[in-house]
């Protein structure tokens, strides 16, 4: 199948790993020119080399309020263009009901939950047309997750902003999107597995519970971004695609 990325330009946030890197070279090998980010400039230079030639990266924090308008110009003298976003970002500080602090509260909101509306706003100004907006978000947009109680808290109201923007923003062609990631195999995910002091005790565990009895791997999650993202996908808006392997005891 053409998805119709050649040459669209995209910008995908948190892109030097994990996800959001993932979503990036599978925009990438269909065609697109893309422009990352992080927080580390030295990090995101090295990212983009190893992208190739199509890639180009910019350091930024999400949390920071001039970030949209500097990535969508910067895409824009980078390719000629801007076509759509990925917002990703690593996910906040795990913790139950009573462990986290109000600065990790307030940092989480800033940059997992604000951050991303921000740049959500510039872009749907900037976007014509068959533009696309997407979020990176989580499994627990439906169900809560033990010990991820920040994550728990901020993604679910994201993902009713992505809701509410897809109707505002669908009379003018531009579509939005969410993609939930459930137990994918990054540092991330294996961080929190360690945390259990039995990494390979947890996963096993946590492969158990899922239908197809094991971890997905970041290209099959990045494979589903950009099929959300391409154009192929121009009549899905406003939905939430858990790439998840079933995991989800809900339809």
């Amino acid at each position: 199948m053409d998805l119709g990325l050649k040459d669209r330009v995209y910008v995908v946030t948190g892109a030097t790993r994990g996800l959001g890197r993932a979503s990036a070279e599978a925009l990438l090998a269909e065609g697109a020119k893309v422009l990352i980010t992080g927080r580390d400039e030295k990090t995101v230079a090295e990212a983009a080399a190893e992208l190739g030639p199509d890639a180009a990266g910019l350091a930024a924090d999400n949390a920071d309020p001039e970030s949209p308008a500097r990535l969508i110009a910067e895409a824009r003298a980078r390719f000629g263009g801007f076509d759509g976003i990925l917002v990703s970002v690593g996910g906040p500080a795990p913790g139950f009901g009573a462990d986290n602090s109000d600065e990790q509260w307030t940092s989480a909101f800033d940059t997992v939950f604000l951050g991303a509306v921000r740049m959500a706003r510039a872009a749907a100004e900037s976007l014509t047309e068959g533009g696309v907006v997407g979020f990176v978000l989580s499994g627990s947009v439906h169900e809560p997750i033990p010990g991820l109680t920040i994550s728990n808290g901020l993604r679910p109201g994201l993902a009713g902003f992505a809701k509410s923007l897809a109707g505002d923003l669908g009379p003018r062609g531009i579509r939005v999107v969410g993609v939930l990631p459930g137990r994918i195999d990054t540092d991330r995910v294996r961080s929190l597995d360690a945390m259990s002091g039995d990494a390979d005790a947890a996963r096993a565990a946590g492969e158990s519970r899922i239908p197809l009895r094991r971890y997905g791997t970041p290209e099959e999650f990045g494979r589903t971004a950009a099929f959300l993202l391409s154009p192929a996908a121009s009549y899905v808006t406003g939905v939430m695609v858990s790439v998840d392997g079933g995991a989800r005891h809900g339809f």
